[in-house]
This record gives C-alpha cells, sequence and structure tokens, in this order.
C-alpha cells in the first residue's frame, strides 16, 4: 500500500465528535469517590473553587473542604495554576462534574502518620478539649481522641485536666471506624521503662503485700519483689517483714516492658542467710556497695 492509500485511510477512520465525546467517558470512568488526583486550580469563588484535573468538565472544590482550618479567602491557602493533590469525595454529577477536598485528604494522611506511630511504639502530645462520665476527650493534630479514666494518671479532678497537654501512647487505631484510643498511664509507664535497667539498684515504696510478694512504686511504675527473691532465707509471712509505705531498695533481676513487669531482688544484698531480715536498715544504708558487689560477682 503506497502513502497516498495510508493516508486516505487514516482520514476514513478519524474520530468523530462522537467518539471524542464516548471517548472522554471512558478517561472520565477512574475518577471514583475515595480517588486520589492532581489538578490545577483554575479560578477562585467565594464558595469553593475549580480545578482541572484533566476530565471533560472542571472539578469543584468547596470552601469548607479547602483546609483543615475555617477558610474565608481561598486565596490565603490555594494559589492558582500550581499543582495539588485532592481527594475525591463525590463522583460526577450529571454534567460530569466531580467534587474534591483538601481537607479530607490531609485527614487521611493524618491517620496514616499516626498508624506509623503506633506502630513505632511512639508517644504523642494531646490536649484536653472535654470532659465527660468515662474519660477525657483530645484533640491530636486536628482529629478527636478519647483517653479513659483507667488510663489517666489523674483519675478523680478530670476536669482540671482541660485545656491541658498530656503525653499519651497509642492503645487502639482505626482509621475506617475513625477511632482513636489513647493512654497517658502506658506512656509514663514506657517512659519509666526507658530510664530502668538489669541490675541496676532502685529505690521505691512498697504500695501492696500478697502472700508471694511485695509491690513496690518506682516512679510510677510497678515491680515485684516476690517472696524468694527477699531473702536467702525461708520466709513464712511477709507482712512481719514489711509495711505498706515502707521505702526499700533493690535490685533488678528482670525487665520485659511488653507486659509491662520489673522484678526485683533484695537477697543478692545479703552477705549471709536471713540478713535482710535481722538488720535491713543496715543493708538498705550499704545497698549501692553491695549491689555493686553482686554485679561484679555476675559479670565474673
Amino acid at each position: 500500500m503506497n502513502s497516498e492509500s495510508k493516508l486516505s485511510q487514516l482520514a476514513n477512520s478519524s474520530f468523530t465528535m462522537d467518539d471524542f465525546a464516548k471517548a472522554l467517558e471512558v478517561h472520565d470512568y477512574q475518577f471514583q469517590k475515595g480517588q486520589v488526583v492532581s489538578g490545577k486550580v483554575f479560578q477562585l469563588d467565594p464558595d469553593g473553587a475549580y480545578v482541572d484535573i484533566g476530565g471533560k468538565s472542571s472539578a469543584f472544590l468547596p470552601r469548607d473542604e479547602a483546609s483543615l482550618t475555617a477558610v474565608t479567602d481561598l486565596s490565603q491557602v490555594l494559589s492558582l495554576h500550581e499543582e495539588l493533590e485532592f481527594l475525591i469525595i463525590r463522583e460526577q454529577d450529571a454534567e460530569g462534574q466531580v467534587t474534591l477536598s483538601r481537607k479530607q485528604l490531609e485527614i487521611r494522611q493524618i491517620w496514616e502518620r499516626l498508624v506509623e506511630m503506633h506502630e513505632g511504639g511512639q508517644t504523642v502530645q494531646v490536649r484536653v478539649t472535654g470532659v465527660n462520665k468515662g474519660g477525657v476527650t483530645v484533640d491530636l493534630l486536628s482529629l478527636r481522641g478519647f483517653i479513659p479514666r483507667s488510663h489517666l494518671a489523674e483519675r478523680d479532678h478530670l476536669e482540671m485536666l482541660k485545656g491541658q497537654s498530656l503525653t499519651v501512647s497509642f492503645l487502639e487505631i482505626n482509621p475506617d471506624t475513625k477511632k482513636l484510643i489513647l493512654s497517658q498511664r502506658l506512656a509514663t509507664r514506657s517512659s519509666s521503662f526507658s530510664l530502668l535497667e538489669l541490675n541496676q539498684l532502685v529505690e521505691g515504696k512498697i504500695t501492696g503485700i500478697k502472700p508471694f510478694g511485695v509491690f513496690v512504686d518506682l516512679d510510677g511504675l510497678s515491680a515485684l519483689l516476690h517472696i524468694k527473691q527477699v531473702s536467702q532465707k525461708f520466709i513464712d509471712s511477709l507482712e512481719k517483714v514489711f509495711q505498706i509505705g515502707q521505702t526499700i531498695k533493690a535490685v533488678i533481676i528482670d525487665l520485659d516492658e511488653g507486659k509491662g513487669r520489673v522484678a526485683l531482688s533484695t537477697r543478692i544484698l545479703e552477705n549471709f542467710p536471713g540478713e535482710i531480715l535481722e538488720n535491713f536498715d543496715e543493708v538498705m544504708a550499704s545497698a549501692e556497695a553491695r549491689a555493686n558487689r553482686a554485679s561484679n560477682k555476675s559479670a565474673e
């Protein structure tokens, strides 16, 4: 086939206006709710902006969807002809126009960022915005979160927390259901754990005495001194040895942040079996030197 025949064939197979319109409809079919698209703002109106996203009809960005913050003048948050990303929040209407949002895109990105922080075990700062029977509501990067009363350091006077900033960890996060549950207690525990290490001598107050051991408060972190770790000598009753509120020094022998477990020992401070029972004050007074000696022995 010669070149003239080829040109004639191409001319005969050229797109008609109907074909062109159909092709555009096929092209527009990809614009679906929840899709992120790129586009350029070409017109600003008092109630919104018109955006070219490559469809047969311009897309519309309502003023209330332009930013996370309240907007009165769109030119403060949008520049003409600047390439930006948008989220489609409403599919094509009868004229083929889709509705866009920058606000919802920012919110989606914040959720993604928080999920990453949760997976990385990070803590975050939040501001208390409200109080109810179950706990407090908080603002986290413009999202609404909740801290249950049981996960607050201050559980009795919640009204005092309004307006305060708190350091929290994530308890539960679900972008699909917009669920954001946080914990101040977990963040405090995590912070306290970072200061602890094995064979470290610590000081705390006894908060509970059970048949199996003694609970010791270490700056908000609960540790356990098991009955078998109190002395090298058998003890039949811990209540004969300790009192609630008593200050005690002990050595950390086990740490498990995942389970929130800190195990203590005073038996390794003893020079002979039963010394902690007979000369408690003397063992406590020289606890640092005794702990160093025990650590050196275990390293040999």
